[in-house]
């Protein structure tokens, strides 16, 4: 006699569309019933996609009609009433969202130095200047930056309901653990604290209502990124790189990690493109054009190169970033360039 363990290992069979992981693991299935030969499934995903439920529907008619001793085969895909928006969400992060948070989205790079805080403070502030509600998460516990950056060292508060309400700069909502120590205190953690701690930022924190919560990866693909990907509900991935081809390498590798842990990538960014010099003389210092030749050969969006300026620098020294300091500029309009194509791949 079928057993629901094994009409449950049959299921696992079954992808969702776009995603290595099965339906099983991601937790969709939610209801099994069998009875002489009749098998019933109920699937509930986490957002209303048509094209995804009647692909999962079809897959999981194919290998239930597969098993031996099946006749009949109901399969029930339920999905929420209000629509998704166009890109579609990792189904991990739509059943496990935090309230009020639209998208979150993780800014990465697979090695340091390649200026990934410097596009997270401006993107956020960019989208900030396009009309969005935006949160900025620093989970880079060793080395946080966003502090200096964006400009503040206040402190959360704690609310009535005794959650953090995060401190607000340049109209971008931050937490970051820069807030909570001291400015020359080493922190010196094992992983699972700083796993806790980032629970708790997205937790315990009162980000409101947010458009885009922007998350600032430490640099690597280890297992500590791997780990934060896997706590945070993330609806997609921007990977940071330099034109170089030492940078473009770990790129395939941060590509990788996402795909790992069923994080969309939504594009890749250039930093340091190029140098023009007060004569106009235009330098590549790195090469250029890496960043888009690896978008095309990963089949992933370009969302756009940033070139070397030294105002880049100073504003975010002086902790009023560059799109804040100056949006009219070119380089405030580069990054804003980069904001306008990752808000229209989001949708």
């Amino acid at each position: 006699m079928l057993t629901e363990d094994q009409i449950k290992d049959a299921l696992r069979a079954v992808k969702y569309p776009g995603y290595s992981r099965d339906i099983v693991s991601f937790g969709l299935v939610k209801q099994i019933a069998t009875k002489n030969g009749a098998v019933s499934v109920v699937i509930e995903l986490g957002s209303g996609q048509p094209e995804a439920a009647h692909q999962i529907k079809s897959d999981c008619e194919r290998v239930l009609n597969a098993l031996p001793d099946v006749n009949l085969v109901h399969v029930e895909v339920r999905q929420p009433a209000a629509p998704a928006a166009a890109l579609g969400a990792n189904p991990w992060a739509a059943q496990n969202r935090i309230a009020g948070i639209q998208r979150a989205v993780a800014v990465a790079s697979g090695k340091g130095g390649v200026g990934k805080s410097t596009v997270a403070v401006n993107l956020a502030c960019g989208l900030r200047h396009l009309g969005a509600r935006v949160g900025l998460l620093d989970c880079d516990i060793y080395g946080p930056s966003i502090p200096l950056m964006m400009g503040t060292r206040q402190k959360p508060t704690i609310s009535d309901a005794e959650k953090m309400v995060p401190p607000v700069s340049h109209g971008v909502k931050l937490m970051s653990i820069g807030f909570l120590v001291d400015d020359d205190q080493p922190v010196i953690w094992r992983g699972p604290m700083i796993m806790k701690t980032i629970q708790q930022f997205l937790t315990v924190v009162d980000w409101g209502e947010l458009d885009y919560l922007l998350v600032d990866l430490p640099p690597g693909t280890g297992d500590a990124q791997l780990s934060l990907c896997q706590t945070v509900p993330l609806d997609g991935g921007v990977i940071v790189t330099t034109p170089q081809e030492a940078s473009l390498g770990v790129v395939r590798k941060g590509i990788a990690m996402f795909e790992k842990v069923n994080v969309p990538i939504l594009g890749i960014v250039e930093n340091m493109s190029y140098f023009t010099t007060p004569t106009g003389e235009r330098v590549e210092i790195f090469g250029h054009g890496g960043g888009r030749a690896e978008a095309e050969r990963q089949r992933v969006t370009f969302l756009g190169e940033v070139p070397i300026f030294t105002e880049i620098r100073v504003a975010g020294d002086a902790g009023v970033p560059i799109v804040v300091s100056a949006p009219e500029q070119p380089p405030a309009r580069a990054f804003l360039g980069v904001a306008e194509a990752l808000r229209a791949k989001l949708g």
